[in-house]
């Protein structure tokens, strides 16, 4: 039986490199990397010449093969993204399955990592979270998950290039409400970390203005307690969303607006008219 240990390496700073990681990527027979010319520049500053092969998204499917065949031989591996703990927005989510049915042992070894040094230096709540990993460029999958972010009741946690973060910060603000509390962690563990907190609204208009550089995490606040809101009846929930769909609205932007009149949180409407807008889908067409 061989062992494939799961590395966390540092997202920035060398020195938050453990001594367990650095003992193992000395020991083990091959190391898998994302990219092997950034991990040869770490390995070269621990002084290790463990070879190292190439995993990354593109090859990680014919990869895998060679990653079983070697533990079959009782092989000890390793696996590492380019920064911070594999498998989190990074490749080997296909590897690792794969080993575990094979019989192989899995190793995870804590380290660096993006998502929670975000989360806890955010000031937002940390228990419950979500981490969504990259949010999508376009098109409908990126509008389901705008929408997931503003119905949340949990923290989110979302990774976004800088060029794009002034475009998401402003269609958050939109659908989840310019008012909600968020935080944009950038370079992280680096000369120039920063924090900078604030509503959806100011952190959009900010980065507008000062466009960001580096690597970026957005966190943002839970959707606010439906117990805090105004008590409205749920048939004029429903009455104002049927007629804005009546109108041609989609559900999505039916809630929003609903909300926004009623002044509700956009996780409470949300639910509503989507079970509105699913009665009237399955509702027989009396025309037919």
């Amino acid at each position: 039986m061989g062992t494939l240990y799961l590395l966390g390496t540092p997202i920035g700073n060398l020195e938050d490199l453990t001594r367990r990681t650095e003992r193992i990527l000395g020991e083990v027979d091959r190391i898998f990397a994302e990219d092997t010319r950034r991990t040869r520049i770490l390995l070269d500053h621990l002084g290790i010449r463990t070879p190292l092969v190439s995993l990354h998204e593109h090859n990680e499917a014919a990869r895998t093969g060679t990653v079983l065949e070697l533990l079959d031989e009782g092989a000890e591996l390793a696996l590492v993204s380019d920064a911070g703990t594999p498998l989190v927005s990074d490749p080997g989510g296909r590897l690792v399955p794969r080993v575990i049915e094979a019989g192989h042992r899995v190793v995870p070894i804590p380290g660096a990592s993006a998502v929670l040094c975000a989360l806890v230096g955010s000031g937002l709540p940390a228990v419950p979270f979500t981490f969504l990993g990259f949010v999508p460029r376009k098109g409908a999958e990126r509008g389901r998950l705008l929408e997931r972010v503003a119905a949340s009741a949990e923290t989110v946690v979302l990774f976004e290039s800088p060029e794009r973060t002034p475009a998401l910060l402003a269609a958050l603000a939109e659908r989840a409400g310019p008012g909600r509390a968020a935080c944009v962690a950038r370079e992280l563990t680096k000369l120039h970390e920063e924090f900078r907190r604030g509503t959806l609204a100011e952190l959009a208009r900010y980065y507008e203005a000062e466009p960001p550089r580096g690597e970026i995490t957005v966190i943002i606040a839970p959707a606010p307690d439906e117990g805090s809101s105004p008590a409205v009846d749920e048939g004029a929930i429903r009455a104002l969303a049927g007629a804005l769909l009546d109108e041609g609205a989609s559900p999505s932007r039916a809630a929003r607006e609903v909300a926004r009149r009623l002044g509700l949180p956009r996780n409470r409407v949300y639910a509503a008219v989507q079970e509105l807008a699913s009665e009237r889908d399955s509702a027989p067409n009396p025309s037919s």
